[in-house]
């Protein structure tokens, strides 16, 4: 791994593209190696789990973060809308045509690449 760093590193630079320390982590899944990764001579921060557009990886290869964030982030969109869904003023028609394009753009988003296991359809 350090030897990719290192050679990412030097092809970046070579075509003026330089990469942010700071912003840099390791994630180290499904491995014994215990070596601190260098950039730089700064010696860059192991972490267990990140969040990437549409999932969280972690360093155990689980789901249940994940699974977390697909319930949460659609039931919150939901919540937001309390108000609207107790109106008495909009017909149903049009709580429908909202919760169609604000409640499940949320909720489906990046359901192409989840893992369906038994216990995530259990917990969806």
């Amino acid at each position: 791994m350090q030897m990719k760093i290192t050679s990412v590193a030097a092809v970046s630079a070579s075509v003026g593209l330089s990469i942010h320390k700071r912003n840099s982590k390791i994630l180290k899944y499904n491995t014994e190696n215990t070596n601190p990764i260098t950039f730089d001579g700064e010696t860059l921060e192991n972490i267990e789990s990140f969040t990437y557009p549409g999932s969280i990886i972690d360093d155990q290869g689980g789901l249940d973060a994940d699974l977390k964030t697909m319930i949460g982030k659609p039931r919150a969109a939901f919540l937001q809308l309390k108000n609207m869904w107790n109106s008495k003023q909009l017909p149903t028609n049009i709580k429908v045509r909202i919760f169609n394009t604000n409640v499940k753009t949320v909720l489906l988003y990046g359901a192409e690449t989840w893992r369906n296991t038994t216990t995530t359809i259990k917990k969806l």
